[in-house]
């Protein structure tokens, strides 16, 4: 199978990232298997029953209805039987990763035209710039103040739709320090395509610094002028 949750340590997140690679692997192998049996096939057809003869009509044989019926069910069964795989697969990775880790730190996202907007529980704002400490699941609510956006976090290959009156989800497990690109993946408006934004991974002691930092500053600024 692509992913087994259920092989797991007790206490370790299973991040379906690795999963979804897998998944890919599959169907790039199955459709690869699949087109060269049929071009083999079709070459093998346009060999053996090609013209001889300018004019020349073709025969053949009649098929029973037991060959008739084989000819079209056992292909079918072959390559549905297959098809089915990779599908089960999928929906099992999809209904795993909706299982979201309970350990997981939450941040708000309201999306608009064009920008990510973040709120972090203690209040901390940012836009197009979201900070997280390595190591531990994040789970972004999301909602829109306008139309429909999709967030879209390629490395860690995680995708949602954000819209009005609604709250979605997605999460993700950073492993390491670094930089992942945000984009929409949803046409919104003229300006789509300059709609993208940055996930900063951090070590969990430099974020928690930067978020109390970021917390005294809020705080600073909602005191009342001496």
């Amino acid at each position: 199978m692509a992913y087994e949750p259920a092989t797991a340590a007790k206490g370790v997140v299973n991040d379906p990232a690795a999963g979804w690679d897998h998944l890919w692997h599959e169907v790039i192998v199955d459709i690869t298997v699949i087109g060269i049996i049929f071009a083999l096939v079709m070459a093998w057809f346009l060999v053996k029953y090609r013209a001889k003869a300018p004019g020349e009509v073709g025969t053949a044989k009649p098929l029973s209805l037991a060959g008739a019926i084989g000819w079209a069910v056992i292909p079918i069964f072959v390559f549905l039987s297959d098809d089915l795989y990779v599908a089960a697969n999928g929906w099992k990775l999809w209904n795993d990763y909706r299982d979201v880790p309970a350990d997981r730190m939450e941040v708000k996202l309201e999306s608009g035209m064009y920008s990510w907007d973040y709120t972090y529980a203690n209040g901390v704002q940012s836009q197009n710039e979201l900070r997280v400490p390595v190591g531990k699941p994040v789970l972004l609510r999301m909602t829109s103040r306008d139309t429909l956006h999709s967030h879209y976090i390629p490395d860690f290959r995680v995708k949602e739709d954000s819209m009005p009156g609604r709250v979605t989800y997605i999460w993700f497990l950073p492993k390491a320090a670094g930089e992942h690109v945000v984009t929409c993946a949803e046409y919104c408006g003229v300006e789509h395509t300059h709609m993208a934004g940055k996930i900063i991974a951090m070590p969990p002691a430099e974020f928690n610094a930067w978020l109390d930092k970021e917390a005294a500053k809020l705080a600073q600024a909602g005191k009342p002028a001496a």
